[in-house]
């Protein structure tokens, strides 16, 4: 399967052009793939773009290709944020293993690192499927950055000991007014930082922001498989016949977000977002 806002794009521009190559209609199979993920705001763009293209193939590497690009800008952008010896929270996972290369939320950090400087990382857990433990936190070994898993509850209690210096997330949809949806358990991150006075910074390509969105309460959110929080290990510890909400996302209420970094720039709103990417 496929995960990550940024790989969804490129593998639904992907799904398009297979589409094309098989003969199969474009607009069933667009409808079918926006389906598969409908909180993500990437996948909906990729599949857009290979269905107006008049070569759906052609776009779709142009997709992939250009999605390496933009995440070393965003990351770029991001690392000036930091501080020399930044101890950034993150949560689920953001890296290239989300993305076609380089990452968003964890390519600020990569970028932080590659330019010399010190940052190490909190890597949330992230319950109930454990991007953080699975992805994250291996990530981050191979490209030599400092970072300790902790459970998704420590959070509050590493920022009350002032060992947090700035929360740093991505996004699956940026709504218009800045409102944004994310891996499940990123809310809470938000109002713990912002009750310790601490930046909450979204790391997001222009292409999760999905202007015909109004604000958060119209941003549909996934629910998944009941396991995924019933069972552990292949063992099962909850006890059957109890009710199980597994919601895979929640929405960041825009006035809790310091700053969007993106591949033009910093913008403190989505709209200013919005606006210096229309001005390049």
């Amino acid at each position: 399967a496929v995960r990550g806002a940024p790989a969804l794009g490129a593998a639904g521009a992907m799904g398009v052009a297979l589409a094309a190559a098989t003969g199969e209609p474009l607009e069933d199979a667009a409808r079918r793939l926006k389906a598969t993920r409908p909180t993500a705001a990437n996948l909906a763009w990729g599949v857009e773009r290979a269905l107006a293209a008049s070569d759906p193939a052609e776009e779709a590497v142009r997709i992939a290709a250009d999605d390496v690009a933009r995440n070393r800008r965003l990351g770029a952008y991001g690392a000036m944020l930091l501080p020399e010896e930044a101890r950034v929270l993150t949560h689920c996972n953001t890296g290239s293993l989300a993305c076609v290369g380089y990452g968003t939320a964890l390519g600020v950090v990569r970028a932080a690192h590659e330019s010399g400087r010190r940052p190490s990382v909190w890597v949330d857990e992230t319950r109930p499927v454990l991007q953080g433990s699975r992805l994250t936190a291996w990530e981050l070994q191979r490209l030599g950055i400092p970072c300790t898993l902790v459970a998704d509850v420590m959070a509050g209690s590493l920022m009350a000991g002032g060992e947090v210096d700035a929360v740093v997330v991505g996004a699956d949809r940026i709504a218009a007014n800045g409102d944004v949806a994310n891996k499940i358990g990123t809310y809470p991150l938000a109002v713990l930082a912002h009750h310790h006075g601490l930046p909450f910074y979204v790391a997001a390509p222009l292409s999760t922001f999905d202007p015909e969105c109004a604000d958060g309460s119209a941003i549909p959110i996934e629910r998944r498989d009941p396991d995924e929080v019933a069972v552990v290990g292949g063992r099962r510890l909850a006890p059957t016949g109890v009710e199980i909400d597994n919601r895979a996302f929640d929405v960041t209420p825009r006035e809790l977000v310091t700053a969007y970094v993106t591949e033009e720039g910093v913008a403190a709103s989505a709209a200013a977002a919005l606006d210096a990417a229309a001005s390049t």
